[in-house]
């Protein structure tokens, strides 16, 4: 019972901060601020001409997949989903992997107009080739059968849903707190990330194996 009390908690935090980020990144993105004027005002000196239009329309699916990518995956961790149908766990599981995907796909053609230059496109395409690695990690594991085992590499792989919200975080805090300047605090933001990335699911997984 207090496994499962804890599974509970867990999953509960998991789901309003998970809803909270997909309210907001589909209400700035495509209604407060579309045309990413703030977003794009810290882009100085790119030595790619960025064709705004297409910028923006493979944002705009990013966005879009980035949102589905963390629903679908919040669902699938729901166990009620689990033990009620298989089947449409198995269907969403799918549409998770394609929207991380494209996720993927659409970042490496953004990643070379990214804040902070060569150094922080270096890390969103080092994240765009971690991210579908874990993920195809747990599709092997789940056609193999082993449950626990692809939980895990699911864990892994959605703690990276959660990157931007990540990079902005600490890019506010080195901008703010530490008084550096937004294009080092956004490179800055992006390792970090990353490391975090790789650590917290595996704190989240021990604590579970524990409880």
């Amino acid at each position: 019972m207090d496994r499962l009390n804890h599974q509970k908690v867990l999953f509960n935090i998991l789901s309003v901060v998970s809803i909270l980020i997909i309210f907001y990144a589909l209400a700035k993105n495509f209604m407060i601020d579309p045309e990413a004027e703030g977003f794009l005002s810290y882009k100085t000196g790119l030595k790619r001409e960025l064709n705004l239009p297409v910028w923006l329309n493979v944002m705009y699916v990013h966005v879009g997949f980035a949102c589905l990518a963390m629903a679908s995956g919040l669902l699938n961790f729901s166990t009620i989903n689990v033990q009620n149908s298989r089947k449409l766990h198995r269907i969403n599981g799918y549409v998770y992997v394609v929207s991380v995907l494209l996720v993927v796909l659409t970042s490496g053609y953004m990643a070379p107009y990214a804040t902070g230059g060569k150094v922080s496109s270096m890390g969103f395409n080092l994240l765009n080739i971690i991210w579908p690695m874990i993920t195809m990690m747990a599709l092997v594991q789940i056609r193999k059968k082993r449950m626990i085992s692809h939980w895990n590499w699911m864990i892994r792989s959605y703690a990276f849903c959660f990157t931007n919200m990540l990079i902005h975080m600490i890019t506010f805090i080195s901008e703010r707190i530490f008084g550096l300047g937004y294009a080092d605090s956004y490179t800055i933001g992006i390792y970090a990330a990353l490391a975090l990335l790789l650590l917290i699911p595996e704190v989240v997984i021990r604590t579970i194996h524990k409880s």
